[in-house]
């Protein structure tokens, strides 16, 4: 194998015509990995994404080639998965109004150039999700929100509609599966790519604890921050150390690595209906 890429928590192996993704159990914020690993998660979130693969697989074709067929170092927390040319867009679906949607909206009244409401305020539902793509900028660099308009410049009007379509499907299916199982997802972004046939493949993570904004439905309460789920637990534990988002980023202490852990599995077993 050629290791082609090594990303803040992703690793990506040529293996033949084939990749190996391997998640490791690193944890970036702010497009910083911390230095201090969450010790299962390469391999809850790659379970989680190959269960989603298979909930999501009538919306949209997936890259995963096998789970079982990957390297015994790697075993558990990697995918042999199909080659892609991936799309310069990161594909982001809301469904609430938290985060940098938020802030764009307290600036513009809109988000991505789309008008909403006004008086929304933080966690506030949205009329309808919405479809709020952002670039895939290079690492160590932000990712930044642009307008469907922006997507057509870089892709096409067919494709531009295609991602919005495809996104938009994945996410109200996750949202409605994860709803039935006491699960807000607040947003989401997925990954896409052209298969050799030049077919719309999904790709990557999907609907995970990284790449998810997920709240306990239960506790739901629009106006204030939500009990998060997801990474956005470490996100608000690293700002409110007085980090400055840059690197090198600070070790976390052994109980938020726990809490963390404990929030990921929380996670897992809740939408899959598995114990880990």
């Amino acid at each position: 194998m050629k290791l082609l890429h090594s990303g803040k928590v992703r690793d990506v192996y040529l293996d033949g015509d084939d990749l190996i993704l391997v998640a490791s159990d690193r944890v970036s914020v702010y497009d910083v990995a911390l230095p201090t690993p969450i010790p299962d998660k390469g391999r809850l979130l790659t379970a989680l994404s190959l269960w989603w693969f298979e909930q999501l697989a009538d919306l949209v074709p997936h890259h995963v080639i096998s789970a079982d067929d990957v390297p015994a170092e790697f075993a558990g927390r990697a995918i042999r998965c199909r080659r892609l040319e991936m799309v310069p867009v990161e594909c982001v679906a809301r469904g609430y109004l938290t985060g940098s949607g938020l802030k764009e909206y307290e600036k513009t009244g809109s988000v991505c150039g789309i008008p909403l409401p006004p008086g929304l305020g933080e966690s506030s539902i949205l009329p309808e999700p919405i479809f709020t793509p952002t670039t895939k900028a290079p690492q160590g660099e932000h990712d930044e929100a642009i307008t469907y308009p922006d997507v057509v410049a870089k892709v096409g009007a067919d494709t531009a509609e295609r991602l919005r379509e495809i996104t938009m499907a994945l996410y109200l299916r996750g949202a409605e599966m994860a709803a039935e199982r006491g699960i807000i997802v607040a947003d989401t972004k997925f990954e896409l790519g052209w298969a050799p046939d030049g077919t719309l493949t999904l790709a990557d993570e999907v609907l995970t604890s990284d790449s998810s904004r997920f709240w306990w439905a239960e506790s739901y309460q629009p106006g204030r921050p939500q009990y998060a789920l997801s990474k956005q637990y470490v996100r608000d534990w690293a700002v409110g150390t007085g980090w400055d988002r840059q690197g090198p980023a600070p070790e976390m202490p052994p109980e938020v690595v726990d809490t963390a852990r404990t929030r990921y599995v929380e996670v897992y077993e809740r939408l899959t209906g598995r114990r880990w």
